[in-house]
C-alpha cells in the first residue's frame, strides 16, 4: 500500500509556505523575507540557498522542522528577527544583538553615510570620528571600517547595551576603534577641538509617545527609545558635547525622528551652530540633521 502524504518527510517547499502564511497572518510586514531568513537560520543557508531548496522540494529532518517551527512561533509574537538569529546586518557589517541593545535599522545606515563621507572629505592623514551613545556600535564600526586612515572613538553608558558594544568591537577588530563606557555628556575630553566628525542616533522618541510597531514597543530597551518629555534632551547633550569635541568647521550628525527636523535645526542654531539642514530617507521621511560647528 503507497504511503500517505503525512508520512513524508517535510520539504523547504512545505515548510516555506506554511512559514509565509503564518508570518504574514501575525502582522509581519514582510513575511517572505523573514520566512526564508529563519529557515536559512536554522539549515545554515542563505535566503537564496532556501529559496532553491524550496524550488527543488528538498527534504528537512524533523528535527530541523521542530526548530523552524520554534522559531516562527517566536517570530509571530512580534519578537525581533533579529534577537531569534542573533545577528543584524548594518552595512558590511553584521553584528551580535539581543535583548537591552538596540537593534540598527536600515534607514541609520543612510545616516552613517554623512559621516562618513565627511570623514572622507578631510585633509588630515587621521580625522577623529567620535559616536555618541553607539548601542551595538553600528555606526561607530561602520565609520572604522569604511574609512580605516580615521580614529574612530565610541562611547555607550547603558549596562544592558554594553556586553554587546563590547563583543561587537572585539569580533570586528579594527584598530581604529576605541571603546568607551560612560555618558556622552563627559566623554573624551582629552578630545577637546580636534575632532572633525561627531555622529549619535540618540533616543529622541517623546516620553509619552507609543511605538506603533510591537518588536520596538516590547523588545527595544527604553534607554535608547525616550528622550525626555519632548523628545530632545539627549539631543540637546549631543549639541553640547559636539561644540566641545569639534573643531571650527567640523561636521555634526543627528539622527531623528521624522517630525523632529524643525526643532533640530532651531536648536542648533540657538546653540551658535551653523548651516544646519535636515536631510531625508529612502523612504522621504527627515531622518537626520547635520551642522557645522562655528
Amino acid at each position: 500500500m503507497p504511503s500517505s502524504d503525512s508520512a513524508l518527510p517535510p520539504t523547504v517547499t512545505s515548510l516555506r509556505n506554511q512559514a509565509i502564511a503564518r508570518l504574514g497572518a501575525a502582522g509581519i510586514t514582510d513575511p517572505e523575507v523573514d520566512a526564508d531568513l529563519l529557515i536559512g537560520h536554522v539549515l545554515g543557508q542563505s535566503r537564496g540557498e532556501v529559496q532553491a531548496a524550496s524550488i527543488l522540494a528538498k527534504p528537512v529532518s524533523k528535527a530541523d522542522a521542530a526548530a523552524i517551527d520554534l522559531l516562527l512561533a517566536r517570530r509571530s509574537a512580534r519578537e525581533p528577527l533579529q534577537h531569534i538569529t542573533g545577528r543584524a546586518p548594518f552595512r558590511a557589517l553584521a553584528l551580535n544583538v539581543g535583548p537591552g541593545v538596540f537593534v540598527p535599522r536600515p534607514e541609520t545606515e543612510q545616516v552613517a553615510q554623512f559621516a562618513i563621507d565627511a570623514l572622507r572629505s578631510m585633509p588630515d592623514a587621521e580625522p577623529i570620528g567620535v559616536d555618541l551613545g553607539t548601542g551595538s556600535g553600528a555606526i561607530a564600526l561602520a565609520l572604522a571600517t569604511e574609512v580605516p586612515h580615521a580614529r574612530i572613538f565610541a562611547v555607550e553608558n547603558s549596562a544592558e547595551a554594553y556586553p554587546w558594544t563590547s563583543r561587537n568591537f572585539a569580533e570586528v577588530a579594527a584598530p581604529n576603534a576605541t571603546l568607551t563606557f560612560g555618558d556622552l555628556a563627559d566623554a573624551f575630553v582629552e578630545l577637546n577641538g580636534t575632532v572633525a566628525v561627531v555622529i549619535s542616533n540618540p533616543p529622541y522618541i517623546p516620553a509619552d509617545a507609543i511605538p506603533r510597531d510591537p518588536e520596538v514597543r516590547l523588545f527595544d530597551p527604553a534607554h535608547a527609545l525616550f528622550g525626555g518629555p519632548d523628545g530632545l534632551d539627549v539631543v540637546r547633550s549631543v549639541s553640547a558635547t559636539g561644540l566641545r569635541l569639534l573643531r571650527p568647521g567640523g561636521v555634526l550628525v543627528i539622527e531623528h525622528g521624522e517630525l523632529q527636523g524643525a526643532a533640530i535645526r532651531d536648536l542648533l542654531a540657538a546653540d551658535g551652530w551653523r548651516a544646519p539642514a535636515t536631510h531625508r530617507d529612502y523612504t522621504s521621511r527627515d531622518r537626520a540633521t547635520t551642522a557645522l560647528h562655528p
